[in-house]
């Protein structure tokens, strides 16, 4: 194939793989929009990627330096830019072919004898649909003269190796060797205005708000922070709002080359840099636009008198997306991953087998899962009964619902269901709150059982569903343990289309399982008992959260145990010295055999793998079915098991569980003594001692249905792991995980065709890894705002970080923020600040003192388990692993529910 150096813009075509790949981003999109009826950009050509490479060539130090540059660490500053612009000197240095010269030089005669030009980079991995690279190259504007614009075409070249730039691939795991540079030069355009144009609200997301930002004269001075924009936001071809700033400073061109920087006229400064009818045009233009690449677009534009011309579009890439939905209706969508604490992307496979087990439809957006609730919010009644349970649980996301519902005309108002009837989506009404209300914040996997304590202060005792008998815990633990071990029975004969049969079969057990009325009764019971205990003991003693103690050491609470066993683990290494040792020196997972062989060893491997068989399924992000378990990865167990060898003596997981009985019983009997002093003494006290009871019968058993989930998760798992490698074995797939990146569905049809389509799932490893980047929203709407909340409070300190108290207490200590369990290095005495956390957390719960996450509610495991070993904790803190430094000492106060920074 003959190499061509040079293309015009309008040879170029639409923005697909191949122009990508010759023209880069930049280039790529100049020629699709040029192509867009109604649009007009500057002439001009590409000088391609060919190019490109035969300077490369004529560079044989390169590849040493690239070799180098790959292998550093992103956060290693000084060595990148070291390093960086060594390889840019590289590359400049590199004299430009005579051919490269000569195809240059003709286009530049056909726009004109000393026409001025703007000169571009366009990196084959910039302008794309997951990762915008925006600003991480160089342009150069009112560039003059062949040699002028083929000295800046070189230095365009080098600009691949700028130190942002290479920082920016290294994060984004991005291969230098891939990326390739194009450069554009266009014919320079003097405006009056320019800016930038967000066909949606970059701030909210909304799709359906377009944000322009203009200023005086080129651009740069608004990318550059030179001066503060003008800001026109444009909802139905309406300027909603407007704001002028004073504009003091612009860039303008120099008339022979280059750019300056200038004073605005006085009487400029304060005036609108386009009027509202230009504002609506311009965004007519970017919808246009919009329309024709499929997906918002951030747009670099100039105005010249009355005429626009576009200088770039690029997709938006920081946006979440949206759950499709093509009835034209108005959704309002709760995040899944806010109630399950696991608030990461999901793999294709995970997803799909989430939604196929999950008792409430879901929808998939940026590799999470959202539940629908419009027609909860559009009815009066379980309005109400949404909102009560949601702010029980995370008032943060009660006040994102509660913004949506001040947007007039947004939720549609429709009558109460009858009584027994059951929503769209198929799911019973339930008293004040419904099925399906709160994904996750009662049962384990999307479904909120309704029904909903007594109101607080009324005396009146919470409704009694069922009896407070340990008796029925018991024989629903049994229940689930007879379903796990059929399912590992039967799924054993099972291979190839077969074993999907069987699975659909399975899944139907699933949520037969979850949906058992019994099953709801007991999880509310738990929950609606401490609810009553916290309002009435607030209203009749004043204190706040007292439930928090009552219910310390609550029996058959299946996660908190999990954390006091390895404790018991620890015991069984702690006497060995060469056992230790060898555990610190463990860098894969193929360690148990050669432990085995050490004195000791055969005891704490017998202990390891003791605990691996009751929490081997367990790992954290467990409601992905893709995520590696405990059983496939136990060195990451070691760090925390090292921990409690360090940091504790033998027999404290008993000596714990003992402590907090005793609390408990202390507050139990203090709190029925205070009752029986107040007036109706008497029954207040019966009354609460009944539902102490009820909430210690009852609240442990709120985190065995996630367990049985995850044991059944693991069987499907091993299942389906086992037909990949059949199918890697057979050549159909390369890697038993690529299977993670199909949907159940189109793995079952692979099986069956034994066919797979790798390029699909090349697509999805690179979607899965954009979506990493995305934070998820608590609540997303159909126009694509996203809204995560915020708090309404006024007594909480000036300078502390607000969040909601989940178990009580207040503690000092060092901040230790860990955002990988693998990596945490904790001593007794520090304050755990994370993210989120899942029940494979609490392993760490038993050594440390306190408890910060920005994911959470005050049913969800993390606040469960703090409440069981007595943490104080604070959880939906907004930023708090950014704003919260490892290492600070920080206060934490759980029963007000902030957090102070003391260093």
């Amino acid at each position: 194939m003959t190499e061509r150096y040079v293309l015009d813009l309008d040879e170029l075509g639409e923005a697909d793989e191949t122009r990508l790949a010759v023209a880069g981003g930049k280039g790529a999109h100049l020629g699709a929009l040029s192509r867009i009826e109604g649009i007009r950009v500057p002439d001009g050509f590409c000088v391609t990627t060919d190019a490109f490479r035969r300077i490369t060539a004529e560079a044989p130090a390169l590849d040493g330096l690239l070799d180098r540059l790959s292998r550093l660490d992103p956060d290693d500053r000084e060595a990148i830019r070291t390093l960086s612009a060594r390889i840019r000197r590289t590359v400049e240095s590199v004299a430009v072919p005579e051919d490269v010269t000569a195809s240059v030089t003709r286009s530049l005669a056909r726009l004109g004898e000393g026409t001025a030009c703007a000169v571009r980079s366009s990196a084959t991995a910039e302008d794309l649909p997951t990762a915008s690279f925006a600003g991480q190259q160089d342009t150069y504007l009112n560039v003059v003269g062949p040699a002028a614009v083929l000295e800046h075409i070189s230095r365009c070249w080098a600009s691949l190796f700028t130190e942002r730039a290479v920082i920016y691939r290294l994060r984004n795991g991005i291969d230098h060797r891939t990326v390739r540079m194009a450069v554009v030069v266009q014919r320079m355009v003097f405006p009056d205005a320019s800016g930038i144009l967000f066909t949606a609200d970059p701030v909210t997301g909304n799709r359906k708000v377009a944000t322009v930002d203009a200023g005086f004269g080129l651009g740069e001075a608004l990318v550059s922070g030179l001066v503060n924009p003008d800001v026109f936001k444009v909802r139905d071809g309406v300027v909603v709002v407007r704001t002028i700033a004073a504009k003091e400073r612009a860039v303008e061109a120099l008339p022979g080359g280059g750019t300056r920087e200038v004073a605005v006229d006085p009487g400029r400064r304060e005036q609108p840099s386009l009027t509202d009818a230009q504002a609506v045009r311009l965004v007519e233009l970017g919808r246009r636009i919009e329309a024709h690449f499929g997906r918002p677009q951030d747009i670099e534009w100039c105005r010249v008198d009355d005429d626009f011309q576009i200088i770039q579009s690029r997709p938006v890439t920081t946006l979440f997306p949206v759950p499709e939905a093509d009835d034209g209706e108005n959704h309002v969508y709760l995040s899944v991953g806010h109630q399950q604490m696991m608030t990461d992307a999901m793999k294709p496979l995970g997803l799909s087998m989430w939604r196929l087990t999950a008792m409430v439809p879901m929808h998939e957006a940026g590799g999470r899962l959202f539940v629908d609730v419009t027609p909860r919010l559009a009815s009066p009644a379980t309005r109400a009964g949404l909102l009560d349970v949601i702010g029980r649980g995370d008032p943060l996301t009660r006040d994102a619902l509660e913004t949506v519902l001040d947007a007039d005309g947004f939720v549609p108002s429709r009558p109460d269901p009858a009584a027994g009837a059951t929503t769209p989506g198929g799911e019973a009404v339930r008293g004040t709150a419904a099925d399906g209300a709160a994904p996750g914040s009662a049962a384990p996997n999307g479904a909120a059982p309704g029904g909903a304590a007594g109101p607080a202060g009324s005396g009146a005792a919470a409704p009694e569903p069922i009896a407070t008998d340990p008796a029925v815990v018991t024989e629903l633990i049994a229940r689930s343990r007879r379903s796990v071990a059929a399912l590992e029975h039967d799924i054993r004969t099972k291979t190839g289309p077969a074993l999907f049969d069987f699975l659909l079969e399975a899944f139907e057990e699933h949520r037969r399982a979850l949906g058992d009325p019994l099953n709801i009764q007991a999880i509310m019971a738990g929950m609606e008992a401490t609810w009553w205990l916290n309002d009435n003991l607030l209203e009749w003693l004043g204190e706040k959260n007292a439930a928090d103690t009552l219910t310390l050491s609550a029996p058959g609470n299946v996660t908190s145990e999990m954390g006091l066993a390895l404790l018991d683990v620890a015991d069984v290494i702690r006497p060995h010295a060469e056992v230790l040792e060898f555990l610190r020196t463990v860098e894969d997972d193929d360690f148990m055999d050669e432990l085995a062989k050490l004195p000791g060893g055969a005891e704490a491997r017998d202990a390891l793998e003791a605990y691996l068989g009751r929490y081997g399924m367990r790992c954290v992000g467990e409601i992905d079915i893709t995520r590696p378990r405990w059983s496939e990865r136990p060195a990451t167990l070691l760090p925390v098991i090292l921990d409690n060898v360090r940091n504790f003596g033998p027999g404290v997981a008993a000596q714990r569980f003992e402590q907090g009985l005793h609390r408990a019983g202390e507050k139990e009997r203090d709190v029925l003594s205070r009752l029986r002093d107040l007036p109706d003494g008497d029954r207040k006290a019966d009354e609460t001692k009944r539902m102490i009871d009820r909430v210690r019968t009852f609240i442990g058993y709120r985190e065995y249905p996630k367990y049985g989930i995850v044991s059944r998760y693991f069987v499907y798992k091993r299942a389906l792991l086992e037909e990949a490698g059949r199918l890697v074995r057979a050549g159909v797939l390369g890697d038993e995980e690529d299977v993670f990146y199909l949907t159940f569905q189109e793995l079952h049809d692979v099986v069956r065709t034994r066919k797979a389509d790798a390029a699909l799932v090349q697509r999805r490893r690179e979607a899965f890894r954009s979506y990493r980047t995305l934070t998820p929203p608590r609540v997303l709407t159909s126009d694509g705002e996203a809204l995560t909340g915020s708090y309404r409070r006024d007594d909480v300190p000036a300078c502390a970080l607000t969040g909601l108290p989940v178990s009580t207490g207040t503690v000092e200590g060092r901040a230790r923020v860990v955002l990988d369990i693998a990596k945490a290095d904790l001593e007794a005495g520090d304050i755990l600040v994370t993210a989120f956390t899942d029940p494979s957390w609490s392993p760490l719960f038993v050594g440390i003192a306190g408890l910060v996450t920005e994911v959470g509610g005050l049913m969800t495991h993390g606040a469960v388990i703090a409440r069981e070993y007595g943490l104080p904790a604070v959880v939906g803190v907004d930023a708090a692993t950014r704003l919260i430094r490892d290492g600070q000492r920080i206060r934490v106060h759980g029963t007000e529910g902030y957090v102070e920074i003391l260093s």
